[in-house]
């Protein structure tokens, strides 16, 4: 390696950029110079790799890059650590520290004594002293506060920084130690009823948590319900918001309003009559039609949106509005301007049209009356989950609603538009390549930058961690593994040219628990794919659940005993990105990844599917699940729901907190949701409506007359009723 190189790798690891990580295959693949390079000019160090004397330069900025502050910008502490904090300034300046806490209460910090040598900085010698943070104090959002004596570089007297205290463990699982529990996991705008229009919406949520609860279910998991465009046409993922702050209104109930009730009986028929058209499909077997639903909800919306509004209703409308602030009134204001600016309008380019800048500012005046309507949507939007939530608890579930977290939101968003001092607009985040994705991954979402997201106290994420927490009961995060490092691609170049970004764990996980804590949710992470070993661990140290999928338990095709799982985890037998149980039993997934090209030995797949069925049959008969000696004909439905209603048992066994049952295998549905690796025109990704095995529509108002549903949700219950640690039929008192 060339002396340029190795201080490139230097520079890079400084930086949180790893030059090498271990792939799926086991092999450690190194980054290329040209990555590493593009990377740190996005994190603010533009280098040129073969420039030796400008990367000592920027090495040495680098390291000297703690001096020229004061404070940190935030520092995030574990409650009862009794950590220090570092203050630089000038050499022989006496400084004092104390915490103003979130209740205005002052805390006087103990200083220590601190034998690091002074460091000349730009021509100054600067000094640091140290002081202690004591373990009592309380969980929170505080400012540390500097005092010096003379002033400091810039003639500030006073210098003011952001400290978190977070909890040390998470403990809103810890009820699930005494009893196991699990819920329905569903893609809401599947699972439709009667009164959907055309998709399954909250009011359906609500309904399917409560026919969940009287099988003992304690959760609904749900797909992200974030918001997507305020107009159609939107994108059909919902892994690929515009936002991850707020909700869809696709998902509005349009019925359940008030504004309904109280509108005019002409203005009630014309919503009548977008409802019945809607209504009639319902029992479309084939593909969801997202953007008609969503434009006739609109307009229904807006006619809605003229019906004056109770004292009461408007109070509660003005108090969601100041809760939400700024936040809330930038994502009306990009809105209301995605309708009359097209997303690819030259405009979003003035470097005026940014929130708070004068043409966006302009805007937010002239189309006040749009910007209205989006704030009053959103307040739809929450009163109705909140409503799902209490009709989930109040049902007897100990969690309600589950909710989602996508990884990121779409490059060209909302998200991009009022964060974009915060996200890193240059790169896209994604996955190296693996065993289903060979070529790598792309999602398209740009990454937030470490060092924005500390200089800015983590007020972004903290906003949006409390919105999505505000009516939930658990929080499932996905690719969770993107707190610790992210796999960054620059834009336009392949997946496989990219490199791992590190973040600051401890704030990043530490703030999600001190949000849950606060909202007594539970966390559970996707914990799946390529990562490092001790990340698991940690995830359990800190009190959030891990995830395991049956089909990924196995060590040379050889599938994990149940009782080998881990207790702090989310289990269940598949995901949304494998096909339902039924159709992973048939081949399905392998068949439609032939017909698309996607696999580059069809036999040989083939036979690992036909060899991981058979390992799996053979562990439910030797676990007594399953006769002996009898081989299931899987073409036939009655035969695979027996074999599914096995492996969900089988599973039950494992000490996991929680448990997952999917509502497509309760339902006997074999298609697949979404077919990673593939675009829109080559397969519907999640635009597939709940049908049954025999292929028919449906509804969650006749789930308990599907064959199988009651008896895979109760069988499922029964078990997880038992002690794993006693054996079967020992029930937990």
């Amino acid at each position: 390696m060339t002396e340029a190189r190795t201080v490139l790798h230097r520079l890079a690891h400084a930086y949180g950029v790893q030059t090498a990580y271990r792939g799926h295959d086991g092999l450690e693949h190194q980054v290329s110079d040209a990555t590493l390079a593009a990377i740190l000019t996005a994190l603010g160090c533009a280098v040129e790799p073969e420039g030796l004397a400008g990367l000592h330069t920027a090495l040495e900025h680098r390291r000297l890059a703690p001096w020229r502050l004061v404070l940190p910008h935030t520092t995030v502490c574990r409650a009862g650590s009794g950590t220090s904090v570092p203050v630089h300034v000038p050499h022989g300046r006496g400084v004092t520290l104390e915490a103003l806490l979130e209740d205005g209460r002052r805390w006087p910090l103990e200083q220590l004594e601190d034998f690091a040598e002074p460091q000349e900085v730009s021509g100054e010698l600067v000094g640091q002293a140290t002081f202690r943070l004591p373990p009592d104090l309380p969980l929170g959002w505080h400012l540390l506060q500097a005092r010096l004596e003379e002033g400091g570089p810039d003639g500030e007297w006073l210098v003011e920084a952001t400290l978190v205290v977070v909890p040390d463990r998470l403990d809103t699982a810890e009820v699930f130690r005494e009893r196991r529990g699990w819920g329905l996991s569903a893609q809401l705008y599947s699972a439709r009823s009667a009164a959907s229009w055309g998709l399954g919406d909250l009011a359906d949520l609500a309904d399917l948590a409560v026919q969940a609860a009287a099988h003992g279910g304690d959760f609904v998991l749900s797909n992200p319900l974030h918001a997507s465009a305020p107009t159609p046409p939107v994108v059909s993922s919902p892994y690929s918001p515009s936002t991850r702050r707020f909700i869809h209104p696709i998902y509005l109930r349009v019925e359940d309003l008030p504004e309904y009730a109280d509108c005019p009986p002409v203005l009630r028929a014309q919503v009548d009559q977008l409802a019945a058209a809607r209504r009639a499909e319902n029992t479309a077997v084939d593909t969801l039609d997202r953007n008609a639903a969503y434009a006739d909800k609109l307009l229904a919306l807006r006619w809605l949106h003229r019906v004056p509004r109770s004292p009461a209703r408007e109070q509660a409308y003005r108090t969601y509005c100041a809760e939400e602030g700024q936040g809330l009134d930038d994502f009306a204001l990009w809105c209301a301007l995605r309708s009359p600016l097209a997303a690819e309008d030259p405009v979003w380019l003035d470097p005026e049209l940014v929130p708070g800048g004068r043409l966006a500012e302009r805007y937010r005046h002239e189309l006040s009356e749009e910007i209205e309507l989006h704030r009053w949507t959103q307040w739809l939007c929450d009163t109705q989950l909140a409503a799902a939530q209490s009709t989930a608890r109040g049902a007897g579930m100990r969690l309600g609603l589950m909710l989602d977290l996508a990884v990121g939101a779409d490059r060209d968003n909302a998200d991009a538009w009022m964060l974009q001092d915060l996200l890193v607009s240059s790169m896209s985040v994604g996955a190296p390549p693996d065993m289903y994705n060979q070529a790598g991954q792309d999602w398209s979402q740009s990454p937030w930058h470490p060092e924005r997201l500390a200089e800015t106290g983590y007020r972004a994420y903290r906003d949006m961690l409390r919105s999505v927490l505000r009516h939930a009961g658990g929080l499932r995060v996905d690719h969770i593994l993107g707190m610790f490092r992210l796999w960054w691609v620059p834009v336009g170049q392949s997946p496989l040219h990219g490199a791992y970004v590190e973040y600051d764990h401890e704030a990043m996980i530490g703030i999600l628990a001190l949000e849950a804590h606060r909202a007594g949710a539970v966390v559970v992470g996707e914990d799946l794919g390529t990562f490092e070993p001790w990340v698991q661990d940690y995830l359990a140290e800190r009190g959030l659940l891990g995830t395991s999928i049956l089909w990924f338990e196995q060590h040379d095709g050889v599938p994990r005993p149940p009782n080998q799982y881990r207790e702090q985890c989310l289990t269940s037998v598949n995901t949304h990105d494998l096909p339902p149980t039924a159709g992973y039993l048939t081949e399905l997934h392998v068949d439609l990844r032939e017909q698309l090209g996607l696999l580059a030995d069809p036999a040989g797949e083939r036979q690992r599917a036909a060899e991981e069925r058979r390992a799996y049959l053979r562990a439910l008969q030797e676990a007594g699940f399953y006769p002996r000696d009898v081989e299931p004909d899987l073409s036939d439905p009655g035969q695979r729901a027996d074999v599914v209603l096995a492996l969900y048992r089988y599973l039950a066994q494992a000490p996991s907190l929680l448990h997952g049952v999917a509502l497509v295998d309760a339902v006997g549905e074999r298609r697949i949701q979404n077919q990673p690796g593939t675009q829109q025109h080559e397969y519907p990704n999640w635009e597939v409506p709940l049908a049954d095995a025999a292929g028919r529509p449906v509804l969650i108002d006749d789930l308990d007359a599907v064959p199988g549903f009651s008896r895979l949700l109760e069988a499922v219950d029964r078990e997880l009723a038992q002690d794993p640690q006693a054996g079967p039929g020992t029930t937990t008192p």
